[in-house]
């Protein structure tokens, strides 16, 4: 596998090799100690699988107590996938990255606790996976508004997106409970 550090270097996107040939394919798309080697020590406790249609968006969640790291891959349709940190102690603290993540680049994106996260489905339905490294605490969960103008996510879209009732009431960063 590729690892790949983005402007927000602990967020990592990972490439794992591919062989094909007239039948399919085959990948591997997790190996625990290629990820501790690369990545760092995180243990997985939870796998979730989610499908959107085309004009919905996620986020920005995150938990405040048993904060989640995420893998996070798309096995059906595309989606624009985002990371804001939102650890003060850290540099890069109100900045967020984004990739497109899909059935075809195969890519997948590590964001690690102390990030907000959410994506924006692109094709007509999206299938989205991902292993996370705390067990959801819904109690904890936090969201932060996906366009908050301090964070200035460059959503592509030309529409206002569909949004679930949390979410249309989620906060902006400058309220949001936030780490250390």
């Amino acid at each position: 596998m590729k690892y790949t550090p983005l402007s927000i270097p602990d967020v990592i996107l990972i490439k794992s090799m591919i062989f094909g040939d007239h039948r399919g394919f085959f990948m591997e798309t997790f190996r625990q100690d290629d990820f501790h080697k690369n990545i760092g020590h995180h243990t997985f406790v939870q796998d979730n699988h989610s499908k959107s249609s085309q004009g919905i968006l996620r986020g920005l969640h995150y938990q405040i107590s048993h904060p989640q790291g995420k893998l996070v891959r798309v096995t059906s349709g595309k989606v624009f996938d985002v990371a804001v940190d939102i650890r003060k102690s850290s540099p890069f603290f109100g900045q967020w990255v984004g990739e497109i993540l899909s059935d075809e680049n195969k890519t997948m994106m590590w964001v690690p606790p102390g990030f907000a996260h959410g994506f924006y489905v692109l094709s007509p339905e999206a299938e989205f996976s991902y292993k996370c490294t705390s067990y959801y605490a819904p109690e904890h969960e936090r969201s932060i508004i996906w366009n908050d103008p301090h964070i200035s996510i460059n959503w592509p879209i030309d529409t206002d997106p569909i949004l679930s009732e949390k979410d249309k009431k989620a906060l902006p960063l400058s309220s949001a409970e936030v780490f250390e």
